[in-house]
């Protein structure tokens, strides 16, 4: 397996609220696992409320003895929120802090994913780019009532605009997906930094003309600031290894 990721502050932000944790190798019970957050609130509060999201996440699962990895993680991100929502209770510059939250592990032939928010998790394969989380957001809903077109949102003014997010609530309502590999597809998960500021086509030429992941990485963070880099960016690319998801 190989893996790579990146963050920057994007042209318009001083604070860079995006966070990002990557393990190719076992955290808990789970045989790898790579997370991107996306935090909200005030000068100090977003970028807090990502990596400590993240941290709690973390030591949530080390300590989980299940063996399945869809409830370690939703075990996991509920606890997360709560500890978020504590942590906003009790200090008064916290308040209205919250992050969203990606994450992917692989376990053989599948990628078990959760979301939360608008951060995204992207299948790349030999021939197109599929968004395999759906964004809680506010112009999402517009366009699955049919209200607004998918262009119409990529621009729309209330696109920051999250419907789901750590920290937001008591309870924390998580979508989960499973995926099953094929040999060359690479796993893309992100901010809103680089899906809003790079068409997903865009996103999948980069991806298949690169030479590393690393490239790619940093090839989609300069296209991102290039096009405007309005928000943070955070991108962590996956590749499983060929013997892993080949069929038997």
């Amino acid at each position: 397996m190989k893996s790579y990721s990146i963050t920057d502050v994007g042209q318009k932000r001083t604070v860079n609220q995006d966070f990002v944790f990557t393990s190719e190798t076992p955290v808990g019970n789970l045989p790898n696992l790579f997370v991107v957050a996306d935090g909200m609130g005030g000068h100090k509060a977003g970028d807090f409320a990502s990596s400590y999201a993240v941290e709690v996440l973390l030591s949530t699962i080390r300590e989980d003895e299940n063996s399945n990895p869809v409830k370690i993680i939703r075990a996991a991100i509920e606890n997360a929120n709560t500890q978020l929502l504590r942590e906003a209770s009790d200090n008064e510059t916290m308040s209205g802090m919250g992050t969203t939250m990606v994450l992917v592990t692989i376990v053989g032939h599948y990628a078990y994913v959760a979301n939360v928010g608008d951060s995204r998790l992207y299948l790349v394969d030999e021939n197109k780019i599929s968004q395999i989380t759906k964004d809680h957001s506010l112009v999402e809903e517009m366009v699955r009532m049919g209200e607004i077109s998918r262009d119409d949102a990529r621009n729309h003014p209330d696109k920051n605009i999250i419907t789901r997010a750590l920290g937001a609530g008591r309870d924390v309502d998580v979508d989960f997906f499973d995926i099953r590999l094929t040999p060359g597809d690479i796993l893309l998960l992100c901010s809103d930094g680089l899906s809003n500021m790079v068409p997903d086509e865009d996103i999948r030429q980069v991806i298949r003309t690169s030479e590393t992941l690393e490239e790619t990485g940093r090839r989609l963070v300069s296209m991102a600031n290039d096009n405007g880099g309005r928000d943070n960016i955070a991108v962590v690319l996956v590749e499983p290894e060929t013997k892993e998801v080949e069929v038997c």
